[in-house]
């Protein structure tokens, strides 16, 4: 009843009329795709492929560690990798290289910054001070010595920005800019363990020297003080 009174050879008949069918629809997709891949070349051409653009570069004076350095550098380029690739200034270190672990904190214009989130081309004549530029093997900043003498450094990959990071943040204490701890946002902030905890809190000591770092920061504050 299925068949409607075709005969056998009606349905070999049918059969191969739909397998061809089935053939030429393949063909033809196949043909399709080919042509919209290959349409975009035939109607730009191969001289205007899009290409990837020139980098843009730029001249550039930064004021490091005392002393004036001229660049001409990628517009696109890190301060961190101004630093370390072009001057040669290693002792800022990459750490997460995302802001988040403050390996990289250098001294701008007098407030610590995370060197890898900020352009180069962004600091034109500005004043930066690195690990290198704080005090020398023979001299010592006092934050150096007190982190040598209270074992705050361990591995040291992140002793730099720490150290950076905890002398900028002395100042900011001493000029009464409060933190989240902060009593309130007329009292001058304390130079209390809270304090120092929470305005450190962006950087990030993978062996845990935690509780030297708070000591050495204590004692360098009272000398920097005095």
């Amino acid at each position: 009843m299925s068949n409607h009174g075709n005969t056998p050879e009606d349905d070999r008949e049918n059969h191969s009329d739909f397998s061809l069918s089935r053939r030429s629809l393949l063909k033809v997709s196949a043909g399709t795709a080919a042509t919209a891949a290959v349409a975009p070349q035939m109607a730009f051409g191969n001289e205007a492929q899009p290409t990837t653009p020139a980098p843009e570069t730029m001249p550039l004076t930064l004021k490091v560690n005392g002393e004036s350095r001229q660049l001409k550098v990628d517009t696109r380029t890190t301060l961190l990798d101004a630093l370390r690739e072009e001057l040669h200034l290693t002792g800022t270190k990459k750490g997460c290289d995302h802001g988040q672990c403050g390996a990289c904190t250098v001294i701008v214009d007098g407030r610590r910054l995370n060197a890898c989130l900020t352009l180069a081309v962004m600091h034109q004549d500005a004043e930066i001070t690195t690990i290198e530029g704080l005090g020398t093997p023979d001299e010592l900043h006092p934050m150096q010595a007190a982190f040598v003498k209270h074992d705050g450094y361990q591995c040291g990959y992140c002793t730099p920005g720490q150290i950076c990071s905890s002398v900028a943040m002395l100042k900011e204490i001493e000029a009464g800019i409060p933190s989240h701890v902060t009593l309130d946002l007329v009292s001058d902030p304390e130079m209390s363990a809270d304090e120092i905890r929470e305005r450190m809190s962006g950087n990030i000591c993978r062996c845990g020297a935690y509780a030297n770092i708070l000591d050495a920061i204590e004692e360098a504050a009272g000398e920097l003080k005095s």
